[in-house]
């Protein structure tokens, strides 16, 4: 099997970086499963003017975030690793506190239950008390808190550049063939 990943959007800000995520994972011809919340269609339509189904059509296949019968539902359902991206305070407590009440979080609980490589674009400032304490109980159970911090060493000319370069960071830390970040080489 080619690799297969789970993307959620949710209705944080940085929706673009959900969509190239999938883009940039059709490119290296990963299989992409989507789940977007309500106010994830809400955040993209109002960002990048997409509507539900222009996202759908980025993905190989895609779900209703309320069919918690949905495939990427059950641990049955091999899949290499999910991203949230981004991914709101609300997901983040829901995955934290294992509450599974929608697909996102069902195909998040199931991630960390079969040991599989979950990455949440958590997108907040300032972080209170219950955001850390959050991120600390996922980073306990085996997720990886990834906030899309840019990095500046490679003096980046535009936004473009800094988003992409986040992207490349999560395709390599997916272990995806043909992630290509910039790396630090040194002064």
């Amino acid at each position: 099997m080619s690799l297969r990943v789970v993307v959620g959007i949710t209705g944080a800000t940085g929706a673009t970086y959900g969509v190239r995520l999938l883009r940039r994972l059709r490119e290296c011809e990963v299989e992409t499963h989507l789940v977007v919340t309500p106010a994830g269609v809400l955040n993209a339509h109002h960002e990048l003017g997409l509507d539900r189904k222009a996202l759908e059509a980025l993905a190989a296949a895609s779900y209703n975030p309320a069919d918690v019968g949905a495939a990427i539902a059950s641990g049955s359902f091999e899949t290499h690793a999910m991203v949230v991206a981004p991914c709101s305070m609300k997901t983040l407590g829901s995955v934290a506190h294992g509450l599974a009440d929608n697909l996102l979080t069902r195909a998040a609980d199931v991630t960390l239950k079969e040991r599989r490589r979950l990455l949440l674009m958590v997108r907040e400032t300032p972080l209170n008390l219950a955001h850390l304490r959050n991120m600390v109980a996922v980073t306990e159970m085996g997720g990886v808190i990834f906030p899309p911090l840019p990095a500046f060493y490679h003096q980046p000319q535009s936004v473009d550049e800094l988003i992409n370069d986040t992207i490349e960071r999560v395709l390599m830390l997916l272990g995806v063939a043909g992630a290509s970040p910039r790396t630090w080489s040194g002064l």
